[in-house]
């Protein structure tokens, strides 16, 4: 298993840096924007890999509420944390996207104030699990994992359902949607090697997750006996 999570990982380094040439070199200038458009084959996939990390969350989160599966607590924990760099990634990539474009750095239009709100739900969910002292802390977690899980599906359909700074849909918008077949290519490209990279950070996450479960049940093992050690 070691050895195939080792070339999964060398897989992933070659996919991203073959990504990184496809949207960087091969793919063409937009006309409009120009090389800034090059962020959105960063944008675009670091949205889609932290909602779908927010998901293996909210599932991992009911299967926890419903069996107390402590494996499913740590899936909970190791993707809500990878899923908040990459939503770190959004946030961070869309404003320096946004100001030679839209002329500012931010705005509080429907999308992008969803988006920070979702950033907000799952950083509290982090805080929640690190600072937390009580008994109840993965119970309290979970349910605000179900409860925060509500927002990416806002997120993602604001720019249908209102009118807002944000750019329509790219794809699957309408007659006028869609890529370059070359753009397309590029951002297949960064979409995967994206997924990829989420994959392998949170396996590394949650062996660190288990291993931490582990080390305090041991201490709480040794407390229960009288232990010093």
């Amino acid at each position: 298993m070691k050895l195939l999570f080792r070339i999964f990982i060398a897989l992933t380094v070659v996919a991203l840096a073959f990504a990184a040439y496809q949207g960087l070199v091969v793919a063409p200038t937009e006309q409009t924007m120009g090389n800034v458009q090059r962020i959105f084959y960063y944008h675009v996939p670091s949205a889609w890999t932290a909602f779908l990390l927010f998901f293996a969350n909210f599932l991992a989160s009911l299967v926890y509420l419903i069996k107390r599966n402590l494996a499913a607590d740590a899936v909970a924990a190791a993707t809500a944390e990878v899923g908040v760099v990459f939503c770190t990634v959004v946030l961070v990539t869309g404003p320096i996207w946004a100001r030679p474009v839209w002329g500012i750095w931010w705005t509080w239009d429907a999308r992008l104030t969803t988006t920070l709100v979702l950033w907000l739900i799952y950083v509290s969910y982090l805080v929640l699990r690190r600072y937390s002292t009580g008994g109840q802390t993965s119970v309290l977690a979970a349910a605000l994992a179900i409860f925060g899980f509500v927002d990416v599906p806002i997120v993602y359909m604001t720019i249908r359902w209102f009118r807002t700074q944000h750019p329509s849909p790219v794809m699957g918008g309408g007659e006028n949607s869609g890529l370059d077949p070359t753009m397309l290519h590029a951002f297949l490209w960064n979409l995967l090697s994206f997924t990829c990279v989420g994959i392998v950070l949170l396996v590394l996450r949650y062996r660190l997750q288990r291993l931490e479960d582990n080390v305090e049940a041991a201490h709480a093992t040794a407390a229960l006996r009288g232990d010093s050690r």
